[in-house]
């Protein structure tokens, strides 16, 4: 949680921060507030998209790839932690939104090549691949998949991950994208 601290202190206001377990409910909770925050800062139409469809995605990685198990139970729950902010004092104006989880080392490797992918590729080339990827039909939104990445990536103006290992099968994930932002003022 140190680096949470580190990384808001530069980057500037958090709105929404929430760490446990995650449901459908609870995403469609906050992608309200997140409407309405984006409202009273009279952001773009095409950026506020931009915003909630980015939040979305990677709500939903949580969802499909944070799995724990409850105690005494063969339940398993969707934890990890997910934070929308704005810059206050950078120019241009962005919002960022973190995620962070943890994944097997399976996961992991299914994931890692198409982020390497993405961080490589321009803006022409992520449209392009992820018209590919679309009309292939192999890599749509389901577990595994992966095309929510390059769906976030394309709607970025930057994207940063990072993968570090708590033991051999199981790896804290955090990623992290910014969205310049132009007011309707």
């Amino acid at each position: 949680m140190d680096a949470v601290k580190e990384f808001v202190k530069q980057e500037g206001v958090i709105f929404l921060s929430y760490t446990i377990f995650l449901s459908q409910n609870l995403i469609s909770e906050f992608t309200d507030l997140i409407e309405q925050e984006i409202e009273a800062s009279n952001v773009s139409i095409n950026d506020s998209i931009n915003i909630l469809t980015i939040f979305i995605e990677l709500t939903q990685n949580i969802l499909n790839y944070s799995k724990t198990k409850e105690f005494g139970s063969n339940d398993t729950k969707s934890e990890g932690l997910i934070i929308v902010g704005k810059s206050i004092t950078n120019l241009p104006q962005y919002y960022y939104i973190t995620s962070q989880n943890i994944v097997t080392a399976a996961d992991k490797e299914k994931m890692l090549p198409k982020l390497e992918e993405v961080s490589r590729l321009d803006k022409n080339d992520l449209k392009k691949r992820y018209r590919e990827l679309r009309k292939s039909g192999k890599s749509m939104h389901n577990k595994g998949a992966g095309i929510g990445f390059y769906e976030i990536a394309k709607r970025s103006n930057r994207i940063e991950f990072e993968f570090t290992k708590i033991n051999e099968d199981k790896f804290y994930f955090q990623f992290t994208s910014f969205v310049n932002i132009k007011s309707t003022e």
